[in-house]
């Protein structure tokens, strides 16, 4: 049976912003999402998904573009898989976010809301994260323009970033500017020494090559790891890729190597180990140091980190006497950042590593009020461990994007501490579980924050504080 044809549309204007990031059209009653373009370009569409309440679709050209866009700063936009709002200039990027977070709560929690304050915009808009995480490939990706040049060639080695939706291409990063340097230095020392030498990058569908991954981490006390992934071990051609890389990067502090030859890239069950300098960097947020190990998780906008955890513990209002319970408190960071006006401070968090690194983190800054535990936030938040350290005068939650689950929100209700403090990276998400606590909850604040300029990603605080009977 033939695959019925999907329409297209000329000179459609585009007129919002979406979830996710897609614009939005309006094409017979019927909304229409549209990735790369911003409200005022008038496009023509190929659909390329067709539902009965909304289609998708893709630009086939553009007969005007909008006065609001603004060109992209970075050679690879539009083809790389991050940034892909550099055309939309950030201020009003920022509304964007802002009018994603009102809706998401409005539009999903169906919950009464007071006045949104103001998005916290970045100080900076580019060279923000702390991390990134480059991939090699044996098979980079190609432009249409070489595709079409029908010219032979040759290499085709690559190290960069997965192209959206495929997880065998990489498109081959020149500059990039969402880390500071020497991150850009450091990758393109790796690569350019790797094809002199003639150094296989790995296959994703093959499984074959030596160079895999290549992680580089940046703090803002100047400190720097690098993690080089090995798919297989060869000493002589490891020993000189370091050794070569040490002596072209001075200030690298951490350099570590990893071999692995499992189906997928995480090195969080795989052996870590230190070529040179330390097994560890400081990242310091007000009077604090955090130790930062190859595998510890840490907000990847630094700066930004510190306006949020600012935002969480003005939220949580402590005054000295509180119970303070800290869920999926990671390595420790908010839980170490709010003791200082708690009486004590309970941190829950599933894995284990992170769990020693949070009391790693509170013996360097001399804390003596906080406890961690590892577990699954819904068997370990019982009453058993409720009676244990006793009841929580505060709850702050910051949970990863799919929310909390539905047992843990049931247990925050029974417990009914006098305020809740969520964090959120997903507003959908928040969105549902604040519908769940409106049942004993008002929400008095809401403080969106803006952790990756450049993307459609944003960070929102809620301050909700228990009905009075």
């Amino acid at each position: 049976m033939a695959r019925k044809k999907l329409p297209q549309f000329e000179n459609v204007e585009i007129t919002d912003v979406g979830a996710e990031g897609k614009a939005i059209a309006r094409i017979n009653n019927k909304v229409c999402f549209v990735k790369m373009v911003v409200p005022g370009d008038i496009v023509d569409l190929q659909v390329t998904r067709k539902k009965n309440k909304y289609m998708e679709a893709r630009v086939t050209a553009f007969r005007k573009y909008s006065d609001i866009r603004q060109e992209p700063f970075c050679e690879h936009f539009g083809v790389c898989g991050g940034c892909k709002w550099q055309h939309l200039p950030y201020r009003l990027q920022l509304q964007y976010k802002q009018k994603q977070v009102e809706d998401s709560i409005r539009r999903i929690g169906h919950v009464d809301i007071p006045q949104v304050q103001e998005i916290m915009g970045s100080s900076l808009d580019r060279f923000y994260r702390n991390k990134l995480e480059y991939t090699f490939s044996d098979h980079r990706w190609l432009s249409q323009e070489e595709i079409d040049s029908e010219r032979t060639i040759d290499d085709t080695r690559a190290l960069g970033f997965h192209i959206p939706g495929l997880f065998d291409k990489i498109v081959d990063i020149n500059t990039c500017w969402l880390q500071e340097e020497p991150s850009n230095k450091i990758r393109n020392v790796v690569k350019e020494y790797a094809l002199a030498n003639g150094y296989t990058f790995f296959s994703q569908k093959e499984h074959t090559g030596f160079l895999r991954n290549l992680i580089v981490r940046t703090a803002s006390t100047g400190e720097v790891m690098v993690i080089l992934s090995f798919f297989h071990e060869d000493e002589e051609k490891r020993v000189k890729l370091l050794d070569h890389l040490l002596e072209s990067v001075a200030d690298i502090t951490s350099l570590m190597y990893v071999i692995n030859g499992k189906g997928n890239d995480t090195l969080y069950d795989q052996d870590i180990r230190l070529y040179h300098g330390r097994d560890h960097i400081f990242e310091k947020l007000e009077n604090l140091r955090f130790k930062i190990g190859p595998k510890s998780f840490f907000q990847t906008n630094t700066q930004q980190a510190l306006e949020l955890y600012r935002v969480a513990r003005d939220f949580a209002g402590l005054q000295g006497h509180e119970t303070v319970y800290d869920l999926y408190t990671g390595t420790g960071t908010i839980a170490n950042f709010l003791a200082k006006g708690a009486a004590k401070v309970i941190g829950i968090e599933s894995v284990p590593e992170a769990i020693e690194d949070a009391f790693v983190n509170s013996e360097i800054n001399s804390i003596y009020n906080t406890s961690f535990y590892a577990g699954d936030m819904k068997d370990l938040l019982d009453d058993a461990f409720i009676s244990r350290h006793g009841r929580p005068d505060v709850i702050v939650t910051d949970p990863p994007r799919a929310g909390m689950h539905a047992k843990v929100v049931e247990q925050l209700l029974k417990v009914a501490p006098q305020k809740i403090v969520y964090v959120s990276c997903n507003p959908a998400t928040q969105a549902r579980d604040l519908q769940l606590l409106n049942e004993k909850y008002t929400i008095t604040a809401l403080q969106p924050v803006d952790m990756f300029p450049q993307t459609h990603h944003v960070e929102n605080v809620a301050k909700l504080e228990i009905r009075k009977s």
